[in-house]
């Protein structure tokens, strides 16, 4: 396996941010790694790529541990932190030689950096100053300095965040196109974009692991639940509060004016229960179907227990 990690938390004072988490990443694969704001995504993200150290547990990458050996772990690493930092008043092609003499590439740089600026497309950019680049040129130069050195690891945090669709779409197939032969490990808050790119998910929720397999296995178990998801629109807007009052909704997430998204156990159940109680309040229904749930609605199923 690249990446083994077991048993690892994270704990900064009083607050825990990683609780006892164990999986392991195998050559070859892209792994959507999701959580809600807080979960201990990118702490854990961190501590992998040997930013900060763990309170407990161990973390090995391609066989190196993180703790005892930093520095043959980041030769074998690239890393885009959230937040992408950059010196904006480098040129792009400036940059990658700084990063490549950072990793002590010596005369095969030139052909690194190269290689890098067409995998990446930057080629039409590459004589700008970073700073002058738009947000997906940006994430491109941090892939570039991701994959200078040629790890065998990627850990990408939220690489498409803040994008425009086309943006989003390139730096997805350049993602798909790394993850033939690299072990990806990608944070994202885009259910469509986890969909299009992993064949595995690991949710992380408060801190613990809450779902860890291929995505159609996840929602065959989510389906086992029973859950059905109604899409309702009234002819009014209806206050939460009042709709959670009906018995058999187990949530309820508003899509738009008078248009909601319900969970229910009981659908056959809620459908006549719904009727009754809008005649009595005078509300008309304007439409109700079934859904099958997405990857959204498990996400958001797992992630609010």
């Amino acid at each position: 396996m690249s990446v083994k990690v077991e048993h690892l938390s994270k704990v900064f004072g009083e607050q825990k941010a990683v609780n006892d988490i164990s999986f392991e990443l195998a050559k070859g694969s892209i792994t959507g790694f999701l959580g809600p704001n807080g979960a201990g995504k990118s702490t854990t993200m961190k501590m992998i790529t040997t930013y900060i150290p763990p309170t407990s547990g161990k973390i090995r990458v391609c066989g190196f541990d993180v703790e005892e050996q930093p520095m043959e772990v980041r030769k074998r690493i690239g890393y885009l932190p959230e937040s992408n930092p950059l010196y904006y008043d480098m040129y792009i092609r400036e940059y990658l030689e700084f990063t490549a003499g950072i990793h002590q590439l010596g005369k095969a740089g030139k052909l690194r950096i190269a290689e890098m600026i067409e995998m990446t497309g930057l080629q039409k950019e590459v004589k700008k100053k970073i700073g002058a680049l738009s947000k997906g040129y940006k994430q491109r130069v941090g892939i570039a300095q991701a994959m200078i050195h040629d790890p065998e690891v990627l850990v990408l945090d939220e690489p498409t965040s803040g994008l425009d669709p086309n943006q989003i779409a390139e730096i997805r197939d350049l993602i798909i196109k790394l993850g033939e032969e690299k072990t990806v490990l990608l944070s994202t808050h885009i259910m469509q974009e986890v969909q299009a790119m992993c064949s595995r998910i690991i949710i992380i929720n408060n801190g613990s692991i809450v779902a860890d397999d291929a995505i159609g296995h996840i929602h065959a178990a989510a389906a086992k639940d029973e859950t059905t998801v109604l899409m309702i629109t009234f002819d009014r807007e209806i206050d939460k509060e009042r709709l959670l009052q009906l018995t058999h909704i187990t949530d309820a997430f508003a899509t738009d004016r008078g248009s909601w998204k319900i969970a229910t156990n009981q659908p056959d159940t809620l459908k006549k229960e719904l009727m009754t109680w809008a005649v009595h309040n005078d509300i008309t229904v304007l439409s109700m179907t079934s859904q099958v749930q997405s990857l959204e609605d498990v996400f958001r199923g797992l992630t609010q227990k």
